[in-house]
C-alpha cells in the first residue's frame, strides 16, 4: 500500500511505474458486474474461493446463519436467499483468511519495526492466534496464557485508586450478549467510562431524535421503505457504506417512488444500479435508476436546504390545504408557531447562500415532499459530523412533523447506522450518560451498585489520557488509534497509559501504538463456531431499524486458543472483581442465561430467548412510532435553531473525510476507489475544478493541506494529489483515516461532542519544490 501516513511520520512512497495512480470518472451502474468482478478478484487474492462461497450462502440468513459483520442494514424481510453485497463478502473473507499471526511472527518483528508498516500490511498478516503481552526489554510481543493475561489486567484494575481511571471502549461489531456483560463489568467496577464508536458517528442522531421525539432511534422499518412515496437520502454513500440499500432504492424506483439524493458528491448509489441477485438484469446488463433528483449542497449546507423546504411548504399552505397536516400538528406536537415564525423570518437569499443551492432547486425538493403522501428521510455521517449535527437532524424531524410523516406506514426518520451492532451496543448499555431509570433497573436485576456520575466519551477519554486521568484503556474491537481524530494526539494519549488492552481478530495500528504495558487478546470472529460448555452458542445483534436477530458461526475457529468476546469479558471480570456475586462463568456456559438476565434488565427485551428465535427475530418497540412521545411535553417537539454560517472564509475550503469504496472503517482492502474512478491512490484530495484553477493546480498536482482548529493551531499533510471532481465550490474531500490528523481533538461539536470530521477548515496550496 502506498501513500504517506501523516499520523506516523512514515516516509512517503509515491505511485510506482508498475502501478501508476489513475483517475477516470465512473459512469457505470453501482454493484452489478463491477461488484461481481471485484469480489472474484478479492476471493482469489485471499485464496478463499471455497470458504468465501460457503459464507455467501450462510450470511444474513434468518437464525441459521451468521450476521454480516459489516454494515447494519436490515436483513431482507422476504427471506431473500442472497441478501449480500460486495463489501460484506470482502469483510467476511478478510476475517476468514488462512493467514495467521502467531508467536513466530512477533518473535521475528519488533514493535519498532512494525510501526513502519502500513495499516494494510499489518492487517494483511492474518488472524491473531493467542494472547500476547508487550515485553519492553526486547520491544517484542511475547506469548502469555489467558489466565495470566486476565490477572495482569485484573490486578491493574484492582490497584487503581479510582475506577474512573479506566476506560472501556466499544466498537460496533460487539454482539448484544458481550455488550451487556461488558457494561456490567465497567459499572460493577464503579465507572461509566464507556466511550464507543457512536461518539464519533451517530451521537448527534441519538441526541436529536431523543430531544424531538423522546427516542434515540429511527421509527421506520423495511416495510415502510417498501411503501413510501418519497425517499430523501442525505449524506449517505450507500453503494459503499450500506450496499444492500441499493435493492430498496431500485425497488422504490420501479414502483414509482420519488428518490431525492442530497450530498455534496453525486455518489454511485445516486445514479443507477444492477442488483447482483437479480439474475435476469445481470444477464441483460439492465440497470435501474436509483434517483429522481440529485442535489449538491455545500458541506454543512443540509440544514439550510431543509429549512428552505419547510419554508416552501409553509408558503404553499394558504393555497394548498393539504400542504400541512394541521390535525397532526395540533394533536401531537408543540412549538409549531415558533417554528413557523422562524421559517418566515429566514430570508431566501440566506437559505441559498448557506445551502449553496439555488432557490429553484430547493423548491423542487419541497414540491416532491409536498406531493408525497408518505415520506422517509434517511441520513448518515454526512449530516452528523458537524458542529450543528444535532440541529440538522432535528430540522429533519421538523419537516416530517409538518406533514404528519410519523406514526404511520411508509413515513418517518431512518438513520443509517454504520457498523453491524453499533445500535445494539447503545441499547444494551454502552452509554457514558446512562439514565437513572436504566441504572435503577440494572441495580435491581444484577444486584450491583452502579455509579451515577456520567463517564467519559471518546474525545474526553483521549484528553483524560493526556492528563493522566485515564491510566487503563480497554478496547473491545476496532482500531482506536486510527479511528479517532487528531491522530498524533490520540496516539500520544494511548502511549501515556499505564496499560492498553485490545480485544481483536487481526493485527492493527492500535497494537503498535500502546501503553507502557500492553496486551493483545484474540477473539473469535462472527463467522466462527462458538463452542461453550452447553454447546455451540449464538449471539444477537440489532440492525439500523431496531430488529434483533441471532447470528451463528459456521467455521472452525482460526486457532484453538481463541476465546469468545463474552468469555473474555467474563475472564476479565473474575480477575478484576474477585468478590463479585455476578455468575460470570455460569453466564458463559450458555448465552441463553445472559439473555434471560437482559430480558429483565432492558426495555424491549422481554421474553428475549423466545422472540429472538422467531423468523427474522423481533423488533424493539419504538414509542414514537406509536405516537407516544417521551419528551418533557409529552409531544413531538419542533426545534427553532438558527441557521449556522457554513460558508468558508475567503481562501479556505470545507473538507470532509470519508471512506473509499475499497475499505471498511479503518480496514483498507486496496488503494482503489472504483465508484469515484480512482486507482492506486489514497493520499488525494477531491476538489472543485474552479477552486483548483484559482490555486493554479492541475490534475495530480501535489498539494499541502493545512487545517486551522478552533484554538488557532494548525495541522498539515504534505504531498497529497489534487483530483478534479464534481463537488461544490469551496468544498473538498479526502479519505479517512489518513486525514483524521487534520481534525484537532478540540474540534468537536458542542451539541454532540462528535469530532467534526465532515467539516474541517483547510487551506490547500501547491507543494513547493
Amino acid at each position: 500500500m502506498r501513500g504517506r501516513d501523516p499520523g506516523r511520520g512514515e516516509p512517503e512512497v509515491g505511485p510506482t511505474p508498475e502501478e501508476p495512480a489513475q483517475f477516470r470518472p465512473y459512469h457505470h451502474p453501482a454493484a452489478g458486474w463491477g461488484a461481481a468482478k471485484s469480489v472474484t478478484k478479492f476471493l482469489l487474492r485471499e485464496r478463499s474461493v471455497v470458504d468465501g462461497s460457503r459464507a455467501i450462502m450462510r450470511m444474513n440468513h434468518e437464525n441459521r446463519g451468521f450476521d454480516c459483520p459489516g454494515c447494519a442494514w436490515p436483513d431482507d424481510i422476504k427471506g431473500l436467499h442472497l441478501d449480500i453485497c460486495e463489501n460484506g463478502i470482502k469483510h467476511v473473507t478478510w476475517e476468514m483468511t488462512r493467514k495467521r499471526v502467531g508467536r513466530e511472527f512477533f518473535a521475528a518483528h519488533s514493535v519498532t519495526e512494525l510501526a513502519q508498516w502500513s495499516d494494510f500490511a499489518l492487517e494483511n498478516q492474518g488472524r491473531l492466534t493467542e494472547p500476547m503481552v508487550y515485553d519492553a526489554a526486547s520491544d517484542h510481543y511475547v506469548p502469555i496464557g489467558w489466565q495470566d493475561a486476565f490477572e495482569v489486567l485484573g490486578r491493574t484494575l484492582r490497584e487503581l485508586p479510582d475506577p474512573n481511571q479506566a476506560a472501556f471502549y466499544t466498537s460496533g461489531r460487539l454482539g448484544n450478549e458481550a455488550t451487556f456483560l461488558y457494561q456490567l463489568l465497567a459499572r460493577e467496577l464503579g465507572t461509566n467510562n464507556l466511550p464507543d464508536c457512536s461518539n464519533m458517528c451517530h451521537e448527534a442522531s441519538g441526541r436529536a431524535l431523543k430531544a424531538s421525539l423522546g427516542t434515540g432511534k429511527g421509527t421506520v422499518d423495511l416495510k415502510d421503505w417498501e411503501s413510501t412515496d418519497a425517499l430523501f437520502v442525505l449524506g449517505v454513500n450507500a453503494a459503499s457504506n450500506a450496499p444492500r440499500m441499493l435493492t430498496a432504492l431500485a425497488d422504490a424506483h420501479r414502483r414509482g417512488a420519488q428518490i431525492v439524493h442530497i450530498n455534496p458528491l453525486v455518489e454511485a448509489a445516486a445514479t443507477r444500479t444492477i442488483v447482483p441477485h437479480e439474475f435476469v438484469d445481470m444477464a441483460l446488463v439492465k440497470s435501474t435508476r436509483t434517483s429522481t433528483l440529485n442535489l449538491q449542497p455545500r458541506i454543512g449546507g443540509d440544514m439550510a436546504l431543509l429549512r428552505g423546504m419547510a419554508k416552501a411548504v409553509l408558503e404553499q399552505a394558504p393555497a394548498d390545504p393539504k400542504a400541512l397536516d394541521r390535525e397532526f400538528i395540533d394533536r401531537h406536537t408543540t412549538g409549531f408557531d415558533a417554528y413557523r415564525s422562524l421559517c418566515e423570518s429566514t430570508p431566501w437569499d440566506e437559505i441559498e447562500r448557506q445551502s449553496g443551492l439555488e432557490r429553484a432547486e430547493i423548491l423542487e425538493a419541497a414540491r416532491v415532499y409536498r406531493e408525497a403522501d408518505r415520506s422517509i428521510f434517511t441520513w448518515c455521517l454526512g449530516l452528523t459530523q458537524h458542529e450543528h449535527g444535532v440541529d440538522t437532524v432535528r430540522e429533519i424531524v421538523n419537516l416530517l412533523l409538518l406533514r404528519g410523516n410519523l406514526g404511520r406506514e411508509g413515513a418517518g426518520p431512518s438513520p443509517v447506522r454504520g457498523h453491524s451492532n453499533v445500535q445494539g451496543n447503545r441499547t444494551c448499555g454502552i452509554d457514558h450518560r446512562p439514565t437513572d431509570a436504566f441504572l435503577d433497573r440494572l441495580a435491581e436485576v444484577c444486584h450491583i451498585r452502579p455509579p451515577r456520575e456520567h463517564g467519559l466519551d471518546t474525545v474526553a477519554t483521549i484528553e483524560a489520557m493526556h492528563r493522566g486521568r485515564v491510566k487503563v484503556f480497554v478496547g473491545m474491537g476496532g482500531n482506536f488509534a486510527r479511528a479517532a481524530p487528531d491522530t498524533p494526539y490520540t496516539q500520544a494519549g494511548l502511549r501515556a497509559c499505564e496499560l492498553t488492552v485490545h480485544v481483536s481478530t487481526k493485527l492493527n495500528r492500535s497494537h503498535i501504538v500502546h501503553g507502557r504495558r500492553a496486551l493483545i487478546l484474540p477473539c473469535l470472529g462472527r463467522t466462527e463456531k462458538d463452542h461453550q460448555r452447553h454447546g455451540i452458542q449464538s449471539t444477537s445483534v440489532e440492525d439500523s431499524m431496531s430488529m434483533v436477530h441471532l447470528s451463528v458461526g459456521m467455521k472452525k475457529p482460526a486457532s484453538p486458543h481463541l476465546l469468545s468476546e463474552p468469555a473474555i469479558v467474563a475472564g476479565i471480570a473474575r480477575a478484576a472483581l474477585p468478590g463479585s456475586e455476578t455468575p460470570w462463568a455460569w453466564y458463559v456456559e450458555d448465552y441463553d442465561r445472559i439473555r434471560d438476565t437482559m430480558s429483565q434488565a432492558l426495555d424491549g427485551f422481554e421474553d428475549f430467548n423466545r422472540r429472538v428465535r422467531l423468523p427474522l427475530g423481533f423488533r424493539i418497540k419504538q414509542p414514537a412510532r406509536e405516537l407516544i412521545f417521551l419528551t418533557p411535553s409529552g409531544r413531538a417537539e419542533f426545534s427553532t435553531a438558527t441557521l449556522p454560517d457554513v460558508v468558508p472564509a475567503a481562501g479556505t475550503l470545507a473538507l470532509g473525510t470519508m471512506r473509499s469504496h475499497d475499505q471498511w472503517n479503518t480496514t483498507i482492502y486496496s488503494d482503489n476507489d472504483r465508484y469515484r474512478g480512482v486507482k492506486n491512490l489514497r493520499t488525494l484530495v477531491f476538489m472543485n475544478r474552479a477552486d483548483m484553477r484559482e490555486r493554479g493546480l492541475g490534475e495530480f498536482d501535489p498539494v499541502d493541506i493545512t487545517s486551522t482548529a478552533k484554538d488557532g493551531t494548525t495541522r498539515t499533510v504534505n504531498g497529497y494529489l489534487a483530483i478534479p471532481y464534481d463537488i461544490p465550490r469551496g468544498c473538498a474531500a479526502g479519505y479517512m483515516p489518513e486525514l483524521n490528523v487534520l481534525c484537532a481533538i478540540g474540534d468537536y461539536s458542542t451539541q454532540s461532542a462528535q469530532p467534526i470530521m465532515k467539516h474541517v477548515r483547510v487551506t490547500i496550496t501547491a507543494t513547493e519544490g
